[in-house]
């Protein structure tokens, strides 16, 4: 029976692979925007005006709260009821945008918090702009210090991902399911699915570990 598996395996590694690639590639992308997005959620939280705190608070309990399913149908449908044709891809990088924005503001908020602020007094002193200083002196320490946490993030987006399929977008859990009904297998290829996601979460994690040791390096 494993010698059975094992030779499904490689002759579905081809579509398992193609799979992936949208899947990391969709995690990838709400990954970067939701970062971006989650600064901005973070500045609004920290902001001397109650309304943008309110605003803040609102969509970290809203995406926190709600199902990510709910939230890429919502992103799916609600554009063509006003009249918006979007492709797939984008509704689905859009929802997981929106939620991983909503946990990165929480994640960032610390390493924000975590910075002296004398730091940021002196580089205004030297005449840099709070744009500059936020870009030059506060993410790169920001990422440095969250990296793990973010990398956890990461992942657990390309897991959320997998209930992209149900917008008959091909990434590598809509994969499994055409090849689950071609092949009267599911138990292998969900098997085979299954090891597809451990093997990318894997690699990240690996290569997430490399980018800490690195910095640490740096600093020695």
């Amino acid at each position: 029976m494993m010698t059975d598996f094992i030779a499904s395996f490689i002759h579905w590694l081809p579509m398992l692979t193609q799979g992936a690639l949208t899947s990391a590639t969709l995690s990838l992308t709400a990954m970067a925007a939701g970062f971006l997005v989650g600064i901005g959620i973070w500045q609004m939280s920290t902001s001397p005006l109650r309304i943008y705190r309110t605003m803040a608070h609102g969509w970290v309990s809203l995406f926190r709260g709600t199902p990510v399913l709910v939230q890429l149908l919502l992103c799916f449908y609600l554009p063509s009821q006003l009249g918006l044709d979007i492709p797939g891809f984008v509704a689905a990088a859009l929802a997981l945008t929106l939620n991983t924005a909503a946990y990165q503001s929480q994640i960032l908020s610390s390493g924000f918090a975590s910075i002296h602020p004398g730091q940021l007094e002196a580089a205004a002193i030297c005449g840099l702009s709070p744009r500059q200083i936020l870009w030059r002196i506060q993410v790169p320490q920001v990422i440095r210090a969250t990296l793990p946490s973010l990398v956890s993030e990461l992942i657990d987006v390309i897991k959320a991902s997998a209930v992209v399929s149900v917008i008959a977008l091909t990434d590598l859990m809509r994969v499994g399911q055409q090849l689950a009904s071609s092949t009267y297998q599911p138990l292998q290829v969900y098997l085979a699915v299954a090891l597809v996601y451990l093997l990318l979460t894997s690699l990240l994690s690996l290569l997430g570990r490399q980018a800490e040791r690195h910095w640490q390096r740096e600093q020695r």
